[in-house]
């Protein structure tokens, strides 16, 4: 067998990508001459094989998706440029046409894509490669494609599941599968990878306490499927507690001591951090960690370009925070007045001259002492899983179905994300105190949508009420008198429904596949 070198196998993958990225639906696979019977010889060769699925094949929805799925729809943010498509996702108005919608369906299947060949290749590599090196490396793969299929799952609900994108050659026209299907798939996935990934390994690779982390998640969601009446499925309560509590105590990882540390380069793959997006330098249009376009400045931006507006602060995300929780509210979003003295660092820092994003917007190359740093290609990882994130997953799954707790663990992990921002503990918690604490912490992370569509299955109409009450409009502010004043709505905003929780499918594919609008079909 001949061993191909590391630039063969970087020039595969680039194959692969550009395959990826072309029209056709699900992205076939590329028909490159290089066989898997001659690619992965050694253990290395795998670890470079599933290294390359932590970030360019997420480009594309990170880029286009992330946020305005998770930020925008939810009403933590408001993009009132880049054309209808932003304005259609803050006033519920969006159709099958709009380009976001088709940007986020396509970009999480390149990513499904790339897992499903690199899993392909590694089940058929030789005998010579332990099979517990393999297991590791497929579970790797597993791991990234449940993250993105719950994404799916939690925007679409019922659509394909694809393992085998070689299939998709001679029949090219699929169903979508039942949510709870989908869901099944997610958990299958997760469980192969809590079961043989290693629960210690090099910075920003997944572990055993990641695949475990994600699974509590997916288990606190699956409880409230198809559960309308208000209460959930205690099975899964129990499970995804079980699950988080695993974590908690036996992982040996803690939260990281500063809040606003966590979205510094400095601090990458911190202990915390579960899964993370992994960027690097160089990066061309669309293919790396592009969200510095989002600076509100040229000035603290790589080579002083690509600052072209910041999204706006929506009132109601403003008014989340209390004056105490002023650690987070600065992290995640500035006000006028707010000076960053780590941005633009040589030249006296920035001071804020409108309310707009924080979160993601890391300064220059200087400051992040990286000289090869561009506006495409910025270096701050996106944590997609922090230990955070379970900590709250674990209270809520200990509230499950009551009222209100008192639980003494359920209190002790919530405020323990508080007190680590500097705010007051609380006494007891109820959904609202949850829900509330998760849009707090969270906020610009793409999962506040989520967590409203969590709560859309089994209390739809909280959640539809939290919708419906929400300020979606932006504000000016006055850093002298502290003074807040809301604006007029940029577009006219839909009344919410159960429906506005399920996306629509984008018209080019389902004119590419008139199957996906049938029924549903079981995949087990």
């Amino acid at each position: 067998m001949k061993y191909i070198n590391l630039k063969n196998i970087c020039v595969l993958f680039t194959l692969l990508f550009a395959v990826s990225c072309s029209n056709d639906f699900l992205d076939r696979p590329s028909l490159s001459e290089i066989s898997t019977e001659n690619f992965y010889q050694t253990k290395e060769e795998l670890r470079l094989a599933t290294a390359a699925l932590y970030g360019k094949p997420w480009a594309q929805w990170h880029n286009e998706a992330y946020l305005p799925f998770g930020d925008i729809m939810s009403g933590n943010i408001v993009i009132p440029y880049h054309g209808a498509d932003l304005i259609q996702l803050n006033t519920f108005t969006l159709n099958g046409t709009n380009g976001r919608l088709f940007s986020g369906w396509k970009g999480l299947y390149i990513v499904i894509a790339h897992c499903n060949t690199t899993i392909k290749a590694i089940e058929n590599a030789p005998a010579t490669i332990a099979e517990a090196d393999k297991n590791a490396a497929i579970a790797e793969a597993k791991f990234i494609r449940a993250m993105a299929y719950y994404h799916l799952a939690l925007l679409w609900g019922e659509v394909p599941i694809i393992e085998d994108n070689t299939k998709l050659i001679t029949s090219p026209l699929v169903n979508r599968n039942v949510t709870a299907d989908v869901y099944r798939f997610i958990t299958e996935d997760l469980t192969f990878a809590a079961e043989n990934l290693p629960s210690t390994d090099a910075p920003g690779r997944v572990t055993t306490w990641s695949a475990k982390g994600l699974l509590s998640k997916v288990y606190l969601t699956i409880a409230g499927l198809g559960q309308s009446g208000g209460t959930r499925n205690q099975e899964y309560l129990d499970l995804a507690k079980n699950t988080a509590k695993d974590v908690i105590e036996n992982s040996g990882l803690g939260l990281l001591p500063s809040y606003y540390d966590l979205f510094r380069t400095q601090f990458n793959d911190s202990p915390e951090s579960l899964f993370a997006l992994q960027w690097t330098t160089g990066a061309g249009w669309g293919e790396g960690n592009m969200l510095l376009t989002y600076s509100p400045s040229m000035e603290i931006n790589p080579q002083k370009d690509g600052g072209w507006g910041g999204p706006l602060v929506s009132y109601d995300l403003y008014l989340a925070y209390t004056e105490q929780d002023s650690i987070r509210r600065k992290a995640n979003f500035m006000l006028t007045g707010d000076h960053y003295p780590e941005l633009n660092a040589a030249e006296g820092g920035y001071t804020a001259t409108y309310p707009t994003m924080k979160k993601h917007i890391i300064g220059n190359e200087v400051d992040n002492n990286a000289p090869a740093m561009t506006f495409t290609s910025s270096i701050l990882h996106t944590q997609l899983l922090r230990l955070a994130d379970v900590y709250l997953v674990y209270a809520e799954a200990i509230l499950g179905n009551n009222t209100s707790t008192s639980n003494a663990d359920a209190l002790l992990y919530f405020n323990m994300v508080r007190e680590r921002a500097g705010v007051d503990p609380v006494m007891e918690l109820d959904m609202d105190v949850i829900f509330d604490e998760r849009r707090i912490e969270f906020a610009c992370e793409g999962q506040y949508w989520h967590d409203l569509v969590r709560l859309s299955y089994f209390n739809p109409v909280k959640a539809i009420d939290r919708l419906s009450n929400q300020q979606r409009v932006t504000f000016e502010y006055d850093g002298d008198t502290k003074v807040a004043d809301p604006n007029d709505p940029i577009g006219v905003i839909s009344p919410a429904t159960l429906a506005t929780f399920s996306l629509e499918l984008p018209t080019s594919e389902v004119i590419a596949n008139p199957k996906l609008v049938e029924p549903a079909v079981p995949y087990y």
